[in-house]
């Protein structure tokens, strides 16, 4: 697998079921081509999760994204209007 290529959610949950299941984590890390340092730490942060509460995990991500592009525009917006209007005509 290139560098930099990510792997969704639900695969990650996949592959953490396979060691759960009783695969060894060096085989299991070997097949996916992922180290084992990546391993562990998509186990501490998906580790307790079904697939859809990763689901439900990913949209509220992606919503959270979307606000906080939304705010900085807004933040962006009102500074523009202040600019604007602090000049004297």
């Amino acid at each position: 697998m290139p560098k930099g290529k990510k792997h969704t959610p639900e695969q990650i949950v996949a592959i953490l079921r396979r060691v759960e299941q009783g695969e060894a984590a060096e085989a299991v890390c070997r097949n996916v081509n992922i180290s084992e340092a990546t391993l562990y730490r998509w186990k501490r942060q998906y580790g307790a999760m079904e697939l859809d509460e990763v689901k439900e995990l990913k949209a509220l991500r992606e919503e959270n994204d979307r606000l906080k592009r939304l705010v900085a525009d807004q933040a962006l917006n009102i500074q523009v209007l202040k600019e604007v209007n602090s000049k004297k005509w």
